[in-house]
């Protein structure tokens, strides 16, 4: 079996190296490399895990790492998780700074990173669409939707902060168990000798 080390390092070097666009487009190879391929955690337990960094400051892809690394491994683990993402990145930025500078009026590096962006697009599609459709499995279409659409005005029309989104998401899931329970027992019709 591969050292726990290796892993960590490995994954986190593959997604800062290939990881364009910010934080939002480097989710789906973190969660790619901690679920399907090494199989760190469960899809459920990512998405637990995504919704309490993007609660807290700082970029959600070096949160991510740090936490996987920390899981795996404890301190040094989040520090190989950390760096691995960091640090290649940092080396490829002073190097593609200078060669864009060079290459600034070029017509071909424009295209390059014009044509990056669907790709990116579809990623977070993806993973949007995987996430919605385990809420619905969990929830329910009428409280999924609705939900849905909650965040969706929340984001937009009102312009709240996604932090306290989030929060008040993550707020009612942790009594969204209970209140469903509740719900479905005052909706139970009466047995044979129950009620007045």
């Amino acid at each position: 079996m591969e050292n726990a080390y290796v892993q960590i390092g490995t994954a986190m070097f593959r997604t800062g190296i290939l990881g364009y666009g910010g934080g939002p487009s480097i989710v789906p190879l973190i969660r790619y490399e901690a679920v399907t391929r090494f199989k760190w955690m469960k899809d459920e337990e990512f998405m637990e895990v995504l919704a309490i960094a993007n609660t807290l400051p700082g970029p959600i892809a070096t949160k991510l790492a740090g936490y996987l690394g920390y899981r795996l491994k404890g301190s040094w683990g989040a520090l190989v998780g950390v760096l691995a993402h960091i640090l290649p990145t940092c080396v490829a930025m002073v190097g593609l700074y200078s060669f864009i500078t060079f290459f600034s009026t070029s017509h071909v590096i424009k295209g390059m990173i014009a044509a990056v962006v669907p790709i990116v697009a579809v990623m977070l599609g993806v993973m949007a669409y995987e996430f919605g459709e385990k809420a619905i499995k969990g929830l329910g279409w009428p409280a999924g939707v609705t939900f849905f659409i909650i965040a969706f005005l929340l984001l937009q029309p009102l312009a709240v902060h996604p932090a306290i989104v989030i929060f008040m998401f993550l707020l009612y899931g942790a009594f969204h168990h209970k209140l469903k329970d509740k719900w479905t027992k005052s909706k139970k019709p009466l047995g044979k000798g129950e009620g007045v």
